[in-house]
C-alpha cells in the first residue's frame, strides 16, 4: 500500500498503491469539490496536466446530485470518467466552514444545507456510508475542524470526540467494505489529527489516533487562519508520533512554500483549492515568482505565462490574449489559467520528488521556498 523509497532529512520519497493505481509521493491532490475542477476543467484535462489524485467532497456530493445517485451510476470514478485514485473529504471541514449553519453533538453534526436550508445529519457512520457510495479510494474519517484560535477546553473536548468518532468510522468502514455490493471494497480509511494550535493536545490526539489501525493519517485543522510558522510548529510536534510506514497528509495546504516546508517536515500528501481559486482571479504561479495577469504591463505582452511551462495555456496563448479574455469575462480565461496553476503545482511535486531522489532537496528548498511566493521581477 505505501513504501518509503528514500529520505533526505525528514523529507520522504514514496510510492502509494490503491485500487485505482500507483501514486508517486510527495503528491498534490487536485481539488474537484463537486466532481470537477472549478474553471471548466474535466477529468480528461487532469490527465494532461499530470494530476495523480483527484479530491472530491462528501458533503457537497451528498447534497447534489446525492451519493445515492452517484452509486446508481457506478460510483464517482465512472460518474466523472476518471480512472485514477480519488480521495473524498469526510464533511468535517464543513463543520468549520459552515459554523453558522450547524449544531454538534456526540452523535454527529446537524447542518442546515447551504443550498436550500433543509436539515442534514451527518455523523461518523453517515460519512462512511456516503463515501462508500461514492466509491473513492481513500475515505477520510469524520472529524471537527475547529477555528484557530479556539479556547483550550473546547479544543480538548473536540479532539477527544474526534478520536471517538474515528473508532466509529473504523467500525462502520470495515462493515461497509465487507458487503458484497460495495462500490469499492478496497476503499482505504485515513484518520485525522486535530487539536487546534495546542501542541500538547495535538500530540495526545496523534498518539491516540495512531492506536486505531488506519491506512494513513492526516493533520487537519491547519491553514485556517493561524500564521504559517504556527502551522510548521504543529507539524514538527505531531510528526514524530505519526506511523512511519503509513502515508501522511496535510489537509488543505497550501502555497508552494507551504508544500516545500511540509515535505521538509515529513508530509507526503497535500491538497488546496488555492491554485485554482487564485487562477480564476488572474493570480498565477511561475518558477520566476507570482504574476497578476490583470496588470496593465501585460496588455501587449506576447510571451506565454511562463516560458518554462508546458501547460495548454503556455503552449498556445500569449499573456496579452489571456489578459484580454479575463478582462472580457470569457470563461476560456478561467479555464486556461486554472490549467496553468494546477500544471505548475503538479510540476512542483515532480521537481520535489526528483530533488529527493538526487539528494538535493535541501538545495531545492533553499532556492525555491521563498522565491515562489514573491512577485516575479
Amino acid at each position: 500500500m505505501f513504501e518509503v523509497l528514500k529520505t533526505q532529512g525528514k523529507a520522504r520519497r514514496g510510492r502509494f498503491i490503491c485500487a485505482h493505481g500507483e501514486v508517486q509521493t510527495p503528491v498534490f491532490m487536485n481539488v474537484g469539490t463537486q466532481g470537477a475542477i472549478k474553471g471548466a476543467v474535466s477529468a480528461h484535462d487532469l490527465k494532461e496536466i499530470g494530476c495523480q489524485i483527484e479530491l472530491s467532497n462528501t458533503y457537497h456530493l451528498h447534497l447534489r446530485p446525492t451519493d445515492s445517485v452517484v452509486r446508481q451510476l457506478g460510483g464517482l470514478h465512472k460518474f466523472m470518467d476518471w480512472d485514477g485514485p480519488i480521495l473524498t473529504d469526510s464533511g468535517g471541514f464543513q463543520v468549520f466552514s459552515l459554523s453558522g449553519l450547524r449544531k454538534i453533538t456526540e452523535e454527529g453534526v446537524t447542518f442546515a444545507s447551504h443550498i436550500d436550508g433543509h436539515r442534514i445529519f451527518m455523523g461518523p457512520e453517515e460519512s462512511m456510508q456516503i463515501q462508500s457510495n461514492l466509491g473513492s479510494d481513500i475515505a477520510m474519517a469524520f472529524d471537527e475542524c475547529v477555528e484557530n484560535p479556539s479556547p483550550y477546553e473546547y479544543v480538548k473536548a473536540s479532539c477527544e470526540r474526534t478520536v471517538r468518532w474515528l473508532e466509529r468510522c473504523k467500525q462502520e468502514h470495515d462493515r461497509l467494505n465487507s458487503l458484497s455490493d460495495t462500490v469499492n471494497p478496497k476503499q482505504m480509511l485515513f484518520g485525522i489529527n486535530q487539536g487546534g494550535t495546542y501542541p500538547d493536545l495535538r500530540v495526545w490526539n496523534m498518539i491516540e489516533t495512531a492506536k486505531i489501525d488506519c491506512d494513513g493519517y492526516a493533520i487537519g485543522g491547519l491553514a485556517v487562519g493561524e500564521p504559517a510558522e504556527v502551522m510548521y510548529q504543529i507539524i514538527d510536534a505531531v510528526e514524530p508520533h505519526m506511523p512511519k510506514d503509513k502515508p501522511r497528509y496535510l489537509m488543505g495546504v497550501g502555497t508552494p512554500s507551504n508544500i516545500i516546508e511540509g515535505v521538509a517536515r515529513g508530509v507526503d500528501f497535500f491538497d488546496c483549492v488555492m491554485p485554482a481559486r487564485n487562477a480564476r482571479h488572474g493570480k498565477l504561479f511561475t518558477w520566476e515568482g507570482t504574476i497578476n495577469i490583470k496588470n496593465e504591463k501585460y496588455k501587449l505582452d506576447e510571451r506565454p505565462i511562463s516560458e518554462s511551462c508546458g501547460c495548454p495555456a503556455c503552449r498556445s496563448f500569449s499573456r496579452a490574449y489571456i489578459r484580454h479574455l479575463l478582462n472580457a469575462g470569457e470563461m476560456l480565461a478561467m479555464r486556461l489559467l486554472v490549467l496553468h496553476n494546477l500544471c505548475f503545482y503538479n510540476d512542483l511535486m515532480v521537481k520535489i520528488r526528483q530533488a529527493i531522489d538526487e539528494d538535493r532537496f535541501d538545495a531545492f528548498r533553499a532556492g525555491y521556498s521563498d522565491k515562489l511566493g514573491k512577485p516575479a521581477t
